[in-house]
Parts: C-alpha cells; sequence; structure tokens
C-alpha cells in the first residue's frame, strides 16, 4: 500500500487501483482527529462510547481532506453478514440498512465501512465502471462475504469476475488472531482446504489467516488480480484502531471506494 499525509488525515491507498483515474478510494488510519483516548484520534465508530460530536468532526474533517461532501457518504450497519446492499442515484447518503457490504456504478457516491480488526474488500470493475467494498471479520468471512460481492457485482452490473481488480486492507493478522473451537467449526464448515488458513496454537485453539481466506474467496469467484496490504491492526495499533489489539477500547477507522 501506499501511504499519503494529506490536508493532516493520512490514509493509504492500493498500487492495483492506480491506473485507474475514474475511481477514488483510500484507508484511513487512526490518525488526524479529534476524540481522546482511547478513541484517539480518528474515530469513525457511533456505537463504542466516543461522543456523536466528536464522531461527526472526525467525518467532517476526513471528508473534506477528499474534497467529499460529508451528507454524501454512504454505509450500513454493520451486522456481520454477508448481505451486499445497492447504492444508486435513489438510493445514497446515510445508512441504507443492515448489510456488510455496499456497490455501485453511479458516480458521485463514497461507500463507507468501518473497522477494527475485520477485513476491508475493495473491488473495482473497469468494464462496467462499478465498484464495491465490503467488511469481514471472522463471521463474515465464514458468511463468504468477499464471495457475496462478487456475486452482486456480476448479477447487478453483469461484471465478468475476470475484470474485477480487489484488494484486502489491513486487518488483524495470522500473528495475532488466536480463536477458539466455535471459529475454527465455522472456518472448516466454509471454506476451502480450511487446514491450511489455521496455525494450531494450544489444543482446541489456532490462528486464523483472514487475508488469505477473503483472498481465497475472491479467487475462487473468479478475480484474478488481487492486491493483499498484508498490514496487521494489532501489530500496527498506533496505525490502526484494533479491538483485539486494543482489549476492546477502541475506535473504527473507515475505508471508501467511489466512482468519479
Amino acid at each position: 500500500m501506499q501511504f499519503h499525509n494529506h490536508r493532516s488525515v493520512p490514509y493509504y491507498t492500493f498500487p492495483a487501483f492506480a491506473a485507474f483515474p475514474g475511481l477514488m478510494h483510500a484507508v484511513l488510519t487512526r490518525q488526524g482527529g479529534v476524540s481522546p483516548a482511547p478513541w484517539d484520534s480518528l474515530n469513525l465508530g457511533w456505537t463504542v462510547g466516543d461522543t456523536e460530536a466528536r464522531v461527526e468532526a472526525n467525518y467532517q474533517r476526513w471528508a473534506a481532506a477528499f474534497g467529499l461532501e460529508r451528507a454524501d457518504l454512504t454505509t450500513t450497519w454493520q451486522v456481520h453478514s454477508a448481505a451486499i446492499l445497492v447504492a444508486d442515484a435513489a438510493h445514497r447518503r446515510g445508512s441504507l440498512g443492515q448489510a456488510d457490504g455496499l456497490i455501485t456504478r453511479t458516480p458521485g457516491i463514497p461507500l463507507v465501512q468501518r473497522y477494527a480488526d475485520c477485513t476491508p474488500i475493495l473491488a473495482y470493475d473497469p468494464a462496467q465502471r462499478a465498484c464495491g467494498i465490503a467488511h469481514a471479520g471472522w463471521l463474515g468471512t465464514a458468511r463468504r462475504c468477499a464471495e457475496a460481492l462478487i456475486q452482486a457485482m456480476q448479477n447487478t452490473f453483469g461484471s465478468d469476475p475476470a475484470d474485477i481488480v480487489a484488494a484486502i486492507g489491513p486487518a488483524i493478522g495470522p500473528c495475532c488472531y488466536e480463536v477458539g473451537p466455535d471459529v475454527i467449526a465455522a472456518v472448516h464448515d466454509s471454506q476451502t482446504d480450511p487446514t491450511s488458513l489455521l496455525i494450531p496454537t494450544r489444543p482446541g485453539h489456532a490462528r486464523l489467516d483472514l487475508w488469505q481466506a477473503n483472498a481465497r474467496q475472491l479467487a475462487e469467484s473468479g478475480v484474478k488480480r488481487i492486491e493483499l496490504a498484508g498490514i496487521c491492526t494489532a501489530c500496527q495499533r498506533h496505525t490502526f484502531f484494533s479491538h483485539r489489539g486494543d482489549k476492546g477500547q477502541s475506535g473504527r477507522f473507515s475505508a471508501f471506494i467511489m466512482i468519479r
């Protein structure tokens, strides 16, 4: 990923998308906002204990840094599902409902999701000029949210997965993400070759590789070009929020994607 520090709001972009001037995207960090600890400082989560005024000020800051209108930001009420909603001229701004992904081919709609260890998944189809974004923790991964994102682009816009360029952003890595029997069972039930995604630790526990699990779903869906950030949010707590690394007292960072 490429780091930028524009107008005091740091962010990252994916080189995989650099060839497409009609696309705008970014993965924000936890830096550049107004919130105090433990949400310091660019917290974009409404339900983590921060005040509404500070969260709104943080949204205003990052929207302004990208020349976006705050009111245009379009998101979902994230519920660890594989539901994907369509944003268009009639369905935009604010939260469109309970889901963990959004797709559009309407220009000028910033699709936004929030993270603190879960996996950001961004996708762009240059042939149909359509884009999408998803949020996948262990449950969303078990429910195959990454696959659902590609299927939604196929079904809604006629996208050919071979045309889609996808990227997987910073998320908790296999170095830090130890899970127990319930999660292990869900991975075995939902993923191809699950043993390669699980690194045994102590009895009944293993470290889960969310990065590769979601990359594999994209590849199995027919996506040929996938960029993997390979950045662990728990290891990089000074840059990104991490629910696990911050012991549950944490904010949320965002990623967004938009057709210009």
